[in-house]
């Protein structure tokens, strides 16, 4: 999977601000893979593989990285999918979509690092008296050390060092930030 992120450009080197408004010195832009659809398919293949027979009714992403792979792997399981997104900078369900009391909901994400995100989808599922299935992701940045959920699988799993922007050392060497992500962060 790291071959496919490398050879696809997806992989990037510099100083960046994630979604979480955290920094690094590496960003997984998974759209660059995902907009080939034979590593859609592939990579999604092996995120509802991991999922089949696990009673899953609905797959939810957080808008707007996690709506492509969380279609795809709705589809591979033949399910409803759907999408939460920030209103005025709170993550709800809108468009119409609901979840119901007692629904089955998997959450789909292309790349976690801190959780955020997928947290608040979470609570949302929670809210709404719905049962979370698990979490399935891309890539999780944080190897293994934030678990959304007791079933949670990532694709690709490892550990890219993240800083506040109070101990970047990027920052500090004055190297100039990017924010390739999709949702507009703060200056820091």
């Amino acid at each position: 999977m790291l071959d496919v992120f490398k050879t696809t450009g997806a992989l990037l080197d510099g100083h960046f601000r994630l979604t979480s408004g955290r920094h690094s010195n590496a960003y997984f832009q998974c759209a660059k893979v995902l907009q080939h659809p034979e590593h859609l398919t592939a990579v999604c293949s092996k995120i509802a593989e991991h999922f089949t027979g696990k009673g899953v009714e609905t797959v939810i992403s957080p808008a707007i990285g996690g709506i492509v792979v969380g279609t795809e792997v709705g589809r591979q399981l033949g399910v409803k999918t759907i999408f939460a997104e920030r209103k005025e900078g709170v993550m709800s369900i809108r468009r119409g979509f609901t979840l119901e009391p007692g629904e089955r909901v998997l959450v789909i994400e292309d790349v976690i690092t801190t959780g955020g995100s997928v947290a608040e989808v979470i609570e949302l599922i929670k809210s709404a008296g719905a049962s979370l299935v698990g979490v399935g992701s891309v890539v999780d940045r944080s190897n293994g050390r934030v678990k959304l959920a007791d079933d949670h699988f990532s694709v690709l799993s490892m550990e890219v060092i993240s800083y506040t922007p109070e101990e970047c050392p990027l920052c500090k060497e004055g190297v100039p930030i990017d924010a390739p992500g999709s949702r507009a962060n703060k200056q820091n």
